[in-house]
C-alpha cells in the first residue's frame, strides 16, 4: 500500500520515516491550488545532451535529484553537464517546513559502497560538474561530513576534471566536520541559509540555525579561502525588503562569494504556504543588490534553484537569466 504525505511507514533500511517530512494533521484545510503566476511556468526539457543524460540515468538506474524533486530546470543543467546528486540515502534527521524530504532516524545507517557508486555515476553521465547534496544525518557523530568527503575524493580519482560543489547539511557547527569537507578536494562549499532572521524558526528545523549556518560558512572560507563559498535564499515567505537585504549583508559578512534566490514554492498542505509570488522584476533588483555588495554572481530568478547551472556562477552572467 502506498504511503500517504504525511504518513509514517517503514524504510527497507528497517527505520520508520515520515513521508514528505511533515506530519498531517487533522485541523489543516484543503490546499487550494491557485493559478501560479506565468512566469512560473516550466519548460519541457529536450535537447540532445539531456536525452542523453537521460538514457543513461534510465538504462543504470542512477538516481539524482533533479528527477527526484522533479526540478524544473532538469533539461537546461541536463544539457550543460551538470546534475545533482543526493548522497546517505532519502530519510533527513530533520523536519523543516518548506522541504518535503522525508523524515525520521536512519540509526547510523551508511552505504559504504555509495562513494564508488557515485564516482561512476558522474562517469557514466559525462559530467563537467556535479553537486553533491545530501539529508541531515544527525543521527551520525560527524553528521556524515567523513561520507562526504569519500565521495568527492572517489569522483576526483575517477574524473580529476570534473568540478564538484558540496551543498552540506551544518554538520551542527562542527568545526572539524567542515574541514573534513574542505580537505576532500572541492571546488565549491555551499550551506543554504534558507531564509531570513525573523523567519528561521519556523521555516527551518529547530536544530538549524541562522547564526550557525553563517559560522560553518565563515569558518570554511577562513579555512580554506582558494574554496568558493555559496549559499541560497527562498523569497516568499513573508519576508521584508529589509529583511532580505540584512540576510545578503550578513552573507557576505561571512565572507560567502556566491548567492542564489529563487522562488519558494509549497509541496503539500502540510508545509507552510506561499504568502507572494516574487517577480522577475524584483529578483533582478535583488541581483543588483547582491552584486553591489560583493558577491561575485548572484544567480536570481523566480525559478532558481540553489543547484541552478551551478557551473556558470563565475561567468557572472545569472546563469543566462534576462
Amino acid at each position: 500500500m502506498t504511503t500517504k504525505s504525511g504518513e509514517k511507514y517503514t524504510t527497507p533500511q528497517g527505520f520508520s520515516a515520515i513521508r514528505d517530512g511533515i506530519k498531517a494533521s487533522s485541523s489543516e484545510a484543503p490546499l487550494v491550488r491557485e493559478a501560479k503566476p506565468a512566469w512560473l511556468r516550466a519548460v519541457m526539457p529536450s535537447g540532445e545532451g539531456f536525452n542523453k543524460v537521460r538514457d543513461v540515468v534510465k538504462a543504470h538506474r542512477l538516481v539524482t535529484v533533479c528527477e527526484e524533486a522533479k526540478c524544473p530546470n532538469i533539461g537546461e543543467c541536463w544539457n550543460a553537464g551538470t546534475a545533482t546528486l543526493m548522497l546517505m540515502g532519502a530519510v533527513c534527521t530533520r523536519a523543516c517546513r518548506f522541504c518535503a524530504v522525508d523524515t525520521g532516524n536512519p540509526k547510523g545507517w551508511l552505504d559504504a559502497e555509495e562513494p564508488l557508486h557515485v564516482a561512476r555515476t558522474v562517469e557514466l553521465m559525462n559530467l563537467r560538474y556535479v553537486v553533491l547534496t545530501s539529508v541531515n544525518r544527525d543521527d551520525l557523530e560527524d553528521g556524515g561530513a567523513g561520507h562526504y568527503a569519500a565521495c568527492v575524493r572517489a569522483i576526483k580519482a575517477s574524473r580529476p576534471a570534473t568540478a564538484v560543489e558540496a551543498l552540506t547539511p551544518d554538520f551542527q557547527g562542527s568545526v572539524a566536520a567542515v574541514h573534513q569537507v574542505l580537505d576532500s578536494g572541492l571546488e565549491v562549499f555551499a550551506q543554504n541559509i534558507e531564509t531570513v532572521l525573523r523567519l528561521t524558526h519556523p521555516v527551518r528545523d529547530p536544530r538549524a540555525g541562522y547564526q550557525q549556518t553563517l559560522s560553518v560558512l565563515l569558518e570554511a572560507k577562513r579555512y580554506r579561502p582558494s574554496v568558493l563559498t555559496k549559499s541560497s535564499l527562498m523569497l516568499g515567505l513573508g519576508e521584508t525588503d529589509e529583511e532580505i537585504d540584512q540576510c545578503l549583508q550578513d552573507l557576505r559578512g561571512a565572507q560567502v562569494d556566491l548567492v542564489t534566490l529563487g522562488q519558494y514554492l509549497r509541496p503539500t498542505l502540510h508545509h507552510l504556504p506561499v504568502e507572494r509570488y516574487v517577480t522577475p522584476a524584483e529578483f533582478q533588483r535583488w541581483r543588483d543588490r547582491a552584486l553591489a555588495l560583493g558577491f561575485l554572481e548572484c544567480v536570481s530568478g523566480p525559478m532558481v534553484r540553489s543547484s541552478y547551472r551551478a557551473e556558470r556562477a563565475l561567468e557572472r552572467n545569472n546563469a543566462g537569466l534576462r
